[in-house]
């Protein structure tokens, strides 16, 4: 095969297995971008709340005859039974000690966990809200409290697309006959698209 035929079956195949190693990508940011523009016709809501109370143990926390402070809390080891013991999930996002009391707070996709603990007693209150799998969803498309793993996901996905879309237009290059009408057609959507957000968003 000359040279002249390898780089368009080159374009073609690098075309045709990015796109469809980024068809779940694709799909997913596609349908949650519709949800999340409509947030009010999909998602749930009133959050699922859950409560739940327990006793930190003693070894965890500060002694009575010590002024509670955030450095004499063993902060992995009442996450870690916090977990354990009344379930709490996601990842940890707060933890602070104030006027006697701990306060720890989980999130994650469609999910917030707020628990307060009295000191030096251990007395946990956990009070946890889910709000459903379509705004699980959404969190993803958003990549709010979502990890460093799914972060990677994101730009990935955003590559493997940015390669899609641009081999795509690269493959029109070799179509004569539709060469003209896939440009135009290539310019008036960007046009449309440049033309709403100048004009109609605040």
């Amino acid at each position: 095969m000359s040279g002249r035929r390898r780089l368009p079956a080159l374009v073609r195949w690098l075309h045709t297995y990015v796109s469809l190693l980024a068809f779940a990508a694709l799909f997913l940011f596609s349908v949650t971008g519709l949800t999340l523009n409509h947030a009010e016709w999909f998602e749930r809501s009133e959050p699922v709340v859950r409560e739940a109370s327990g006793t930190a143990p003693a070894a965890l926390l500060p002694s009575a005859d010590v002024e509670p402070e955030l450095a004499l809390v063993d902060r992995l080891g009442v996450v870690e039974w916090l977990r354990k013991a009344l379930g709490a999930r996601g990842e940890l996002h707060e933890l602070t000690c104030e006027d006697g009391e701990l306060f720890v707070i989980f999130k994650g996709p469609s999910y917030t966990c707020d628990v307060t603990i009295e000191l030096p007693s251990g007395a946990a209150a956990l009070v946890e809200e889910r709000r459903g799998a379509v705004a699980w969803l959404d969190d993803l498309h958003k990549g709010r409290h979502t990890g460093g793993a799914w972060s990677l996901v994101i730009d990935a996905s955003a590559v493997v697309s940015t390669l899609a879309s641009v081999t795509g237009l690269w493959l029109l290059l070799y179509v004569r006959r539709r060469l003209r009408a896939g440009l135009i057609t290539a310019l008036v959507g960007g046009l449309v698209l440049a033309l709403v957000a100048w004009l109609w968003v605040p």
